[in-house]
């Protein structure tokens, strides 16, 4: 089973710094699974992992965020287990998602690519 994430910041309707399930992968495209659902997307604009992800994905607020709220500033975290979004306060080095209540350490060297 492989992982993949957007790996420069396109708006493609996933979510960027999210992990997804990789259901085929090919040398142009890819299908990975989003909310149940098979998804094509750019396989040259995708990172590819072979375990699962346990950590936050620290990622820059992209130039065109439509639902983040203002007061998350400039960087939101994603969550690696259920791809929650959730707002970052200081530096810290875990954190425990408001949605699944999962803790995880944050991956501050592991960050999704800002806006360009």
């Amino acid at each position: 089973m492989q992982w993949a994430r957007l790996q420069t910041d396109l708006n493609i309707e996933i979510r960027r710094g999210a992990w997804y399930r990789i259901r085929q992968l090919g040398s142009l495209q890819a299908i990975i699974e989003v909310r149940g659902r098979q998804f094509e997307v750019p396989a040259p604009f995708i990172e590819v992992i072979e375990k699962p992800p346990r950590k936050w994905t620290v990622v820059p607020r992209p130039r065109d965020a439509v639902r983040l709220p203002a007061t998350w500033g400039d960087r939101y975290a994603v969550c690696p287990s259920c791809r929650e979004r959730q707002q970052i306060v200081g530096r810290p080095r875990r954190m425990t998602c408001q949605r699944c209540r999962g803790e995880f350490q944050v991956g501050w060297k592991e960050s999704a690519p800002g806006p360009t």
